[in-house]
């Protein structure tokens, strides 16, 4: 992985939490800049032909910060889908941009696996998710702000799911296997709907 940094923030620091987090997944060739924003709180982009990661951290921005995720299950009625926002809590600025930076190495990752790259977000979020909580102990809250029980936000084989994306000595090494309260099976398709005070902004075929 090349690394690079502009931000106040120490680049050992970061560099070394990135790639901890991504240890056993292919980085080599991979470009990571992290930078000030120039307005935002935060934004990330993934480039698949450059293989290129930016992470965008605003400058004013409070912690411990709550962060709004898709990582909720999805919910449903006769004419509606839609899913409710859950709150990450994170304590600095390191953790923040780790988040980012996980998110869109995971878009990287769906790429790699030759998976459809549409409608994504959600899974992003909760593999970005599941690394802030194991290792940082970040809290999850629902939107009432009570601690989210960990099986209403993480229910899938994340590894499984993009696991054409390892090297085949890795893929032989590491089988993927579905722990407690995860889903492994068939996507199904659906509709992107709206509804009002929910965020709907993957598809259910995310969920």
């Amino acid at each position: 992985m090349k690394f690079t940094n502009t931000t106040g923030l120490d680049s050992t620091r970061l560099e070394d939490m990135f790639l901890s987090a991504v240890e056993g997944w292919p980085h080599d060739g991979l470009a990571v800049s992290v930078r000030y924003s120039r307005g935002a709180e935060f934004s990330g982009t993934c480039y698949y032909e450059t293989d290129r990661i930016f992470v965008n951290l605003g400058r004013k921005n409070r912690y411990p910060y709550q962060l709004l995720t898709n990582i909720a299950r999805p919910r449903s009625n006769r004419t509606h889908w839609w899913r409710e926002l859950f709150a990450l809590e994170l304590s600095d600025s390191y953790e923040l941009v780790l988040f980012v930076f996980l998110h869109e190495f995971y878009h990287r990752l769906v790429k790699r696996a030759r998976r459809n790259v549409r409608q994504k977000e959600a899974r992003c979020d909760r593999f970005a998710t599941r690394v802030l909580v194991d290792r940082y102990g970040a809290v999850v809250r629902d939107s009432s702000g009570k601690p989210a029980s960990r099986d209403s936000w993480d229910f899938q084989d994340l590894d499984g799911f993009v696991a054409a994306a390892r090297p085949a000595a890795a893929k032989s090494a590491r089988r993927p296997v579905a722990g407690p309260g995860k889903t492994v099976g068939p996507l199904r398709p659906g509709d992107q709907l709206t509804f009002p005070g929910w965020s709907v902004t993957d598809a259910p075929v995310d969920t």
